[in-house]
């Protein structure tokens, strides 16, 4: 695991498009564009396999009122092995003493994971990856 770089955004695209059209706003036209620079000012984790990458997580930092993950990916192929809850925890420890919000439309994936539901968002809390 490890902080995106720009010689990523091949691989990142691969497995966004491979996500199909629910997906679509980041990889066609002026979005592909728009993402890539999201990307790059962002806090962006990836977890490279190869000359892939497998799963990756972008967040913003709301200086001091919280951290917020507004995207969370793992490969179709990878999931169910802990990868994202990783990306999360890894998130934490880069920065401790900061709340960890995670914008979500897959709640029964955070629900698992025994995140405590604020409003229309979830509390990241230290789980131990299942990995």
């Amino acid at each position: 695991m490890r902080t995106y770089q720009k010689e990523d955004q091949d691989a990142i695209m691969r497995l966004i498009e491979s996500e199909g059209s629910d997906w679509s706003d980041y990889y066609q036209g002026d979005g592909r564009i728009q993402y890539l620079n999201a990307l790059l000012h962002s806090i962006t984790l990836v977890i490279p396999e190869g000359d892939e990458i497998i799963g990756y997580l972008r967040a913003k930092d709301d200086f001091g009122f919280g951290i917020y993950v507004y995207d969370l990916l793992v490969s179709k192929q990878k999931r169910g092995q802990g990868y994202g809850a990783m990306l999360i925890s890894h998130l934490m420890d880069c920065y401790p003493g900061q709340t960890v919000y995670v914008m979500s439309d897959v709640d029964p994936y955070y629900e698992k994971l025994g995140y405590e539901r604020i409003g229309s968002i979830f509390q990241a809390t230290k789980t131990s990856p299942s990995k």
